[in-house]
């Protein structure tokens, strides 16, 4: 990915972010409110995700889940008993995704890239892997697509944190490396079709 393209891929977020926020703001709203109501807090979820060059930021979402001083893992399975019943529609629909416009606005990811990930994970990456921090995190791509049922792949280990940490994470570094040595504007536009209508990963 060369400066022009990483010029056209932001202006291209910067589009359609501003075109996303003017058409689903309400959404939202409304789900603000609900989330906040049913997880008695504040309905607007922050956690700090790994950035491009491993800078850290604070992913937005809408919160799903109940706070939890028992849970010490940050893998989620769709077992979760955390997960209050408008979340869980929340992250069928991915409407819990919808606030990270604002972070592909302020820059700090791109409609398509690599899943930010927790501390832990992308921070330690070492030698060519590493080439997987060189690009904004993204709210879908390629690893996303494939792991679109993460959850409820997990909720079927019996060590869920293990599968993840041996199976899935370096499958998705992976796929996320060729994703950015072969980048191309049209396979970005694939992959945001693809999360839309919700094709099957290739």
């Amino acid at each position: 990915m060369n400066n022009t393209d990483r010029i056209k891929k932001r202006i291209f977020d910067i589009v359609l972010s501003v075109i996303g926020i003017g058409l689903t703001w309400w959404l939202i709203l409304v789900a603000w409110i609900i989330a906040s109501v049913e997880t008695r807090s504040n309905g607007l979820f922050r956690q700090k995700r790994i950035g491009k060059e491993g800078k850290p930021f604070y992913v937005l979402k809408i919160r799903t889940m109940k706070t939890s001083k028992e849970q010490g893992t940050t893998v989620t399975t769709s077992h979760d008993s955390r997960i209050t019943q408008s979340g869980a529609f929340f992250r069928k629909t991915k409407i819990d995704e919808l606030p990270q416009l604002f972070n592909v606005l302020l820059g700090q990811m791109s409609f398509v890239g690599p899943r930010p990930d927790v501390p832990g994970f992308a921070d330690r990456l070492k030698g060519e892997d590493r080439i997987v921090l060189s690009v904004r995190p993204g709210i879908t791509g390629p690893a996303s697509l494939k792991y679109r049922n993460e959850e409820a792949l997990l909720a079927e280990q019996k060590d869920p944190e293990r599968y993840n940490r041996e199976v899935i994470w370096p499958d998705k570094v992976r796929i996320n490396k060729a994703y950015i040595e072969s980048w191309s504007f049209k396979k970005d536009i694939d992959y945001l079709i693809k999360t839309i209508t919700g094709a099957a990963y290739e």
